[in-house]
């Protein structure tokens, strides 16, 4: 009874080139696989996106964005909804806060939005933040450019909610729709400036609640007082209501028709591009620099010369760079 055991099955593991050939056919399994080598920022993932960017920067990029509370979640599921009824189809880039212990997103979207994950036209992922004080993670343009070369008509970036760091995804974002509501505690005359400054679309959510017709009235004193040739359109919602959310999908249409016909989407996406190149130029640099002088020593040696006071932080960092 003796015989030949038998032989083990080799199993074949696509390669990157197979998995962005599947993606660009459509696959949601070689999409999914692809975006978690985008966020890790590995060499597969870098190589993914070195293919994918050619084919992408059709899709209309939204950037959602507001302080906490502000409802953004249950707004961007009720913007995803209309656009689905509309014909529209869309990537949901949720980015949610890092758990101290994993690192890794907590899903409260993928959560809020279940229903929408059934509907093969949307496509959700959500991503932790990973510390990064800007409100989006560092390999958010990377997912971005996946779901886009992956055909989809807008890609919807909701933000984590950290305040007026969040000018980071204007950098990103066609079109960025800045969120606030009534009792909240905003105060107007600081919305003038930061987070105010990058708003395409003004958004009074929960409108619902006393004073919201108040608050978008002192909106539209700062919108008119703005030297901007372009006024920035005030949409009052109530995302759990579902009300407003119509007159919000005409206000991106517009604005959308409004950076094609003129040539700003262009001039908005060099801007991008510099943005993204020097960020990305910046954080390698730095990892380079880690990386040698914590093998050698050098970093930690200037990390005592300034707790001992005997070295202010930034001749230690021209001495670190200098090295």
């Amino acid at each position: 009874m003796g015989g030949h055991p038998p032989r083990a099955r080799h199993i074949a593991v696509p390669t990157v080139e197979d998995l962005v050939a599947r993606l660009l056919d459509g696959d949601r399994r070689a999409l999914s696989r692809l975006l978690t080598l985008i966020e890790n920022d590995s060499p597969e993932g870098r190589r993914a996106l070195k293919q994918l960017y050619p084919r992408s920067g059709r899709a209309h990029t939204v950037g959602l964005t507001g302080s906490a509370g502000s409802g953004k979640s249950t707004l961007s599921g009720a913007i995803a909804r209309e656009m689905r009824r509309r014909g529209r189809t869309l990537g949901i880039v949720a980015i949610d806060p890092t758990s101290p212990f994993s690192q890794g997103a907590l899903l409260g979207d993928r959560i809020r939005m279940q229903d929408l994950t059934s509907d093969p036209q949307v496509f959700l992922r959500s991503m932790a933040t990973r510390g990064n004080l800007g409100g989006l993670a560092p390999s958010t343009a990377g997912v971005v450019t996946a779901l886009d070369a992956f055909g989809k008509d807008v890609v919807l970036v909701e933000t984590v909610g950290a305040g007026q760091d969040e000018v980071e995804v204007a950098a990103m974002a066609d079109t960025t729709v800045v969120v606030l509501t009534p009792g909240a505690g905003d105060d107007v005359q600081a919305m003038k400036a930061g987070i105010m400054e990058i708003a395409d679309i003004l958004v009074v959510n929960k409108c619902d609640l006393p004073n919201a017709d108040l608050f978008a009235r002192q909106l539209a004193s700062i919108v008119d007082a703005s030297p901007h040739e372009r006024r920035t359109p005030i949409v009052k919602t109530a995302g759990a209501h579902n009300e407003g959310i119509g007159g919000l999908l005409d206000a991106l249409e517009e604005h959308r028709t409004h950076i094609e016909g003129t040539g700003a989407r262009e001039a908005h996406r060099r801007d991008q591009a510099r943005h993204q190149l020097l960020a990305l130029a910046r954080q390698r640099l730095l990892d380079r620099v880690v990386a040698e002088h914590t093998r050698d020593g050098r970093l930690d040696a200037l990390v005592e010369q300034v707790a001992r006071r005997e070295l202010d932080p930034h001749s230690a960092a021209d001495a670190l760079i200098g090295a």
